[in-house]
């Protein structure tokens, strides 16, 4: 049973097409339930982050009659009537499994190398498999790209120099304030990237950091961590008269900022300077805000460009790592000897 891949990307589409087909996380379990109810895929896996949306499916359709099904699945399920030609892409064997490796390995990420992505695999996998939706094929293949994963982490160089969303986010705001020794930070969303962000703001010296989340709790644990203070979710529109920069990776599904909100706000800082990096898919602010005098506003896709800046470190370990993972991908693929494969494995999440 083959395993082929459907999904769009940074590299095949913009920020505002990939927003349209995220995944609420906890919408993802029925999803892999409807496509296995339909015939479309007898396993499969849906990994959706703020740089792609991918299907892993294990099948017994032809390679052509699973991609047209597995398009139209996503096209019905975001309600999308648009044609979509270059946005989308398809992959059978091998190529799916070398993509898989790939993504696993940070050498698919908008930041060549970085390990966030490897955290959001395993817990795609991890809410597939304790839902009763993997097999053996892929049990034993995603198993096999965490493993190929930890290989290069350590016998390649490819993770040298700034390795996430995050630190990239904080760069960003480095150039453009030269430095954060006296910056008002908010971060706005205390999840992984979030938490991850402010680790980074707070390394690069930022003055004051203030933390809000949905879940307070959440918030005034991680502000006491970082020597900062956390502000109750309802009131954090209070916070923009003093700060100089916010970073928001919420998992909202409309915009929580947008040009209304902002303006009357933008009068009380007296022209102030105000840097807004939205690092969420959905986006969390609007684009229109960025018409707007003194705000300046990045999304994901705008952090593309500090992330180029770091490419030519760990361009001469991309070939070290494509030969490891094509000898991995070989492997497994003659060990299933083209038969179902992996029976009895349990999965190693924390691998």
């Amino acid at each position: 049973m083959p395993i082929v891949l459907i999904g769009l990307s940074h590299h095949s589409s913009p920020v505002a097409v990939r927003e349209r087909f995220a995944f609420e996380e906890a919408r993802i379990p029925a999803a892999i339930r409807s496509l296995r109810e339909q015939g479309i895929a007898d396993e499969a896996v849906i990994l959706s982050t703020c740089n792609r949306v991918e299907i892993y499916a294990a099948t017994s359709l032809e390679p052509a009659a699973a991609f047209a099904e597995l398009k139209r699945f996503l096209a019905t399920r975001h309600d999308c009537r648009d044609s979509l030609t270059h946005e989308l892409y398809t992959l059978g064997e091998p190529q799916s499994v070398a993509h898989l490796f790939r993504v696993a390995c940070g050498l698919d990420s908008m930041v060549l190398g970085e390990t966030e992505i490897l955290g959001q695999l395993k817990r795609a996998y991890e809410m597939a498999f304790q839902h009763g939706h993997t097999g053996r094929r892929l049990n034993k293949t995603f198993q096999r790209a965490f493993n190929v994963a930890k290989h290069i982490r350590t016998e390649t160089s490819i993770q040298r120099g700034s390795i996430s969303v995050a630190s990239v986010a904080v760069e960003l705001a480095e150039k453009i304030f030269a430095s954060l020794k006296d910056r008002r930070v908010m971060v706005i969303g205390a999840g992984e990237t979030g938490e991850k962000t402010a680790r980074a703001l707070v390394s690069r010296g930022a003055g004051s950091i203030v933390v809000v989340n949905r879940s307070h709790d959440r918030a005034v644990a991680l502000a006491g961590e970082l020597g900062g203070r956390a502000a109750p979710f309802e009131d954090w529109l209070k916070e923009f008269e003093q700060i100089d920069i916010a970073i928001s990776g919420t998992s909202a599904t409309q915009p929580i900022l947008d040009r209304a909100k902002l303006e009357p706000l933008m009068k009380l800082r007296k022209s102030r300077p105000l840097l807004l990096i939205d690092i969420a898919v959905p986006r969390d602010i609007d684009p229109e805000v960025n018409l707007m005098s003194n705000v300046y506003l990045f999304n994901i896709d705008d952090l593309q460009a500090v992330a180029d800046d770091h490419l030519q470190q760990r361009k001469e370990e991309v070939a070290r790592c494509e030969a490891i993972i094509q000898e991995k991908v070989g492997g497994l693929l003659v060990a299933s000897g083209g038969r179902d494969s992996g029976a009895g494995v349990r999965p190693a999440f924390g691998a």
